[in-house]
């Protein structure tokens, strides 16, 4: 703009006659050309009008004012004089009127998507400048894709009524992906550690379906942050990452990637001191810091450590406290001198806890587990444990907790905004099974039902073999107190090769929790069972068991959960141990004991490391055999897989499964991301574990534990808008006779 505007100015001077060097009076102005710009706004823009005394320098101001306004192409000028009337004639080219955009040869993007992007409207006035831009812009988009080469142009087509037609023409070629990540001048870390820093990746052999090895620009930069942040958590502070030198190889199909580092000399800490306002002393918070003088110089540690005295001020209520480090280089020692700024600012009360989104949720299930309350003190932790909390309830797709001003100086409000999410799941599975053939299960729960968060829980398993339902509701807040009550009825009806099996019962249950992670629930349970239609040639054991009899037992269950998502967790710890006894009335007297414990460690990439075991021993109370049903059966998508379902442990010689008093088992996981957009992840595992029955710890030659069974297997699971899903394949690693080499699983769930 600024070289046509000097041509413009370069034209008026030549277009003056001699004579009108100085001052002379304007009697007219005439504008010529314009037809969709109206004159008046062109005489306005000038800022002179007729009747003025003028002087050339005036008009050319004039000029480029009309100019400014970017709606003319080219302006001409005329001053002409007629029996000592003085008249200028402003002939302007007005730009074409855009009408029309077009698009050619995008066949990897959408149409609609470019449309996004450019800057270009219908309609608007043709502006080269923008033109250029939206060029740009659509290369960007295609370079974000991985289409590295593309080639984008524009042209206009201008019709008779000064209206535009502009078409962009692209040359999309092929997706570019990365080759080859170099790095030169690094001798901190290998290149493996450089490269693990870095989202962008090189090519790999399933580039096609993960996107792996595509070129981003933006997020190229970022990787150089993140890599000189390697280098300051190691005391590089001068350290300097070079722009990238891109290549492209092999006729365009590939490029490589080079980046230069020039990582400079190591720092330590020099002097470390504190000035402002101090709440303890001041050893106390410096210690609180985790860095001394002689310490190689962190930038991570150092922002861990500002985080800490930040919390110990908000958890005293200062929550605008400001801890400030302030750094100074000393490049002939090598050393870094701390100070830190402290200003702890009013001490603040909260006031209101604003509750919003919750469209189906009462605000109560949700101020329940606010671990503030108003008229508190402020305190930063437990506002971050009250977020875990509302997190974990499973009721909310988003929580955003964050703080605004109250009436006064020292009050603040609380605002929690949730985005609610789907409560109710339906939930089917399908498998097969040489004891019940096809089984078809399903369920539906809700999860917060009426918006109080209580959970519904309606089950049924229909197969060839078996039939069973189930009737659950539980309110973890009975009567607005801490207390856990629920009740469930069910009714099983089940054929197995030697027997049938008929119960009815129910189950009521209380509990409550014991400190932050921690509670107990005790459940007490009636259950009357028939044994039926036993084979003639049944094993004894089986045979004693024939006809009616009645379970009553109460279970008690010691939990404890710190895990950071109830749903699908990525670290923590889960434990539960429980005790059932049977014999407080009924028939059945046993004693059941279970320990499960699970640790979930995140690890590089998004990814999760995650081992569970479980054991348990169930024993009888007097001189008759422990129930069928109370024994333990392993095997299935929940416990051992690659196994059929409850087809791990002791069999009776014609070949039923009579399930052990004693079980263990172990899973050992690893968890990756697939589509973190889609939530999509997969899943390597090893099982290993088994059942084992009395007379396996009898006799000399008995060796339980030598007869482990093992498995191996991937799969896929999906946190899905249905509710988490499973898709896994187990592989027996040593099969039996009966046994087949492997079982593919799915099942709508939990992902444990």
């Amino acid at each position: 703009m600024l070289k046509r505007l000097l041509s413009l100015l370069i034209c008026l001077s030549l277009a003056f006659p001699a004579w009108a060097t100085q001052d002379f009076l304007l009697n007219d102005i005439v504008i010529e050309g314009n037809k969709r710009v109206q004159a008046v706004d062109i005489l306005n823009s000038m800022a002179i009008k007729p009747g003025q005394t003028v002087t050339p320098a005036d008009i050319d101001a004039a000029m480029a004012n009309v100019y400014r306004m970017e709606r003319f192409s080219d302006i001409g000028s005329e001053i002409t004089t007629d029996a000592g009337i003085t008249v200028l004639t402003l002939k302007v080219v007005e730009r074409p009127l855009v009408r029309n955009i077009r698009f050619e040869g995008n066949d990897e993007l959408t149409t609609d998507k470019l449309r996004e992007v450019i800057t270009v409207r219908v309609p608007d006035i043709y502006d080269p400048f923008e033109v250029s831009k939206s060029v740009d812009m659509i290369k960007a988009e295609y370079i974000k894709e991985g289409y590295y080469a593309a080639e984008i142009t524009a042209d206009s087509h201008v019709n008779e009524g000064n209206e535009t037609l502009v078409t962009f023409r692209i040359k999309e070629g092929g997706i570019v992906r990365i080759k080859d990540l170099r790095f030169e001048g690094n001798t901190i870390f290998d290149d493996d550690d450089l490269e693990d820093a870095m989202d962008t990746k090189e090519k790999w052999m399933f580039s096609w379906l993960t996107g792996r090895g595509n070129y981003n620009e933006p997020l190229l930069m970022q990787d150089l942050d993140r890599i000189a942040d390697l280098y300051f958590n190691e005391g590089h502070v001068r350290v300097k990452v070079r722009e990238p030198v891109i290549s492209l190889v092999d006729d365009g199909k590939h490029m490589l990637v080079l980046i230069h580092i020039d990582e400079g000399p190591q720092y330590k800490i020099g002097q470390v001191d504190a000035q402002g306002d101090m709440i303890q002393e001041k050893e106390e918070l410096l210690a609180l810091l985790g860095l001394t003088s002689g310490d190689v110089f962190s930038r991570a540690k150092l922002r861990a450590g500002v985080g800490v005295l930040t919390d110990v001020y908000a958890d005293q209520g200062y929550a605008y406290a400001n801890v400030s480090p302030l750094t100074r280089a000393d490049d002939e020692t090598r050393t870094i001198a701390l100070m830190l700024d402290i200003e702890q600012g009013p001490q603040m009360s909260v006031e209101r806890i604003n509750i919003t989104g919750n469209t189906k949720t009462r605000d109560k299930v949700v101020r329940r587990e606010m671990k503030l309350v108003e008229g508190d003190l402020f305190n930063a932790t437990n506002l971050k444990r009250s977020k875990a909390r509302i997190n974990n309830l499973g009721f909310f797709e988003a929580v955003d907790i964050s703080t605004s001003a109250g009436t006064e100086e020292n009050l603040m409000n609380v605002d929690v905004n949730v985005t609610e999410r789907s409560t109710g799941t339906f939930s089917v599975g399908a498998g097969y099974s040489s004891v019940d053939g096809v089984v078809f299960q399903g369920s539906v729960t809700q999860q917060n039902f009426l918006g109080r968060g209580w959970r519904l829980n309606l089950a049924a398993s229909l197969g060839g073999e078996s039939t069973t339902y189930q009737l659950g509701l539980t309110d973890p807040y009975f009567l607005d107190t801490r207390w856990t009550v629920g009740a469930d009825v069910f009714s099983t009806e089940r054929e197995y090769d030697d027997y049938s099996r008929d119960s009815q019962g129910f189950a009521i249950k209380a509990g409550h929790p014991i400190g932050e992670y921690s509670r107990i629930l005790v459940t007490y349970r009636l259950e009357n069972v028939d044994i039926y239609d036993v084979s003639l040639y049944a094993s004894p054991d089986l045979m004693e068991q024939e006809g009616e009899s009645t379970v009553s037992s109460v279970t008690t269950v010691y939990s404890y959960n710190t895990t950071d998502n109830r749903l699908d967790p990525s670290s923590g710890n889960e434990l539960s141990a429980s005790w059932e006894i049977a014999g407080l009335g009924g028939t059945e007297k046993f004693s059941k004991y279970i320990l499960d414990a699970r640790h979930f460690t995140p690890l590089k990439w998004g990814t999760v490391f995650a081992t569970h075991g479980q054991i348990g021993y169930v024993h009888s109370l007097n001189s008759d055999d422990v129930p069928v049903d109370e024994r333990f059966y392993l095997g299935g998508i929940y416990s051992i897989r690659g196994f059929d379902s409850r087809e791990v442990g002791p069999r009776y010689a014609e070949g039923e499964f009579s399930g052990g008093d004693t079980e263990a088992y172990f899973n050992f996981e690893y968890i990756f991301p697939l589509h973190e957009e889609l939530k999509i992840k997969g899943v390597t595992f090893f099982d290993v574990g088994n059942t084992w029955g009395e007379n396996d710890f009898s006799g000399e030659d008995s060796d339980p534990f030598g007869s482990w069974r093992y498995s191996t297997g991937a799969g896929i699971r999906w946190l899905s808008p249905m509710g988490p899903m499973r898709f896994e394949y187990g592989y027996n690693l040593d099969p039996r006779d009966y046994e087949s080499n492997g079982k593919f699983d799915f099942m709508i769930g939990r992902f444990f």
